[in-house]
């Protein structure tokens, strides 16, 4: 898992028009760069961008050793002075295990890459 950053923690918010490949992009951007993430979703339809957005992300991520786990749960907001359900997904980045070894490999010339 990558350390914790002092930062508060980025909520994207997604509806169920937003485009996958663009809320990945951010996901991936994200936990580059701080580690994690929190997804808010209202309504089956932004539910189902947000976990097609998560698996899009996990592909952005293989080429930086980095992968990604969500721990979905359910929140309640205020929305316009109404209580709305949400699931909120916390997404934290990964390494995965031998990338040092296989950075180090490649930067040595010890491995072929094509």
């Amino acid at each position: 898992m990558t350390s914790p950053s002092s930062t508060p923690t980025e909520t994207l918010r997604v509806s169920g028009t937003s485009r996958p490949n663009a809320i990945a992009g951010a996901i991936a951007a994200l936990l580059r760069s701080q580690g994690q993430v929190d997804i808010q979703a209202i309504g089956p339809a932004a539910v189902n961008q947000t976990v097609k957005a998560l698996a899009i992300a996990r592909g952005y991520l293989v080429g930086d050793h980095l992968d990604l786990y969500a721990q979905p749960e359910f929140v309640k907001l205020d929305v316009q002075q109404e209580e709305r359900t949400a699931v909120r997904f916390r997404v934290h980045s990964v390494r995965l295990p031998g990338a040092e070894a296989q950075t180090a490999a490649l930067r040595t010339g010890q491995v072929k890459t094509g």
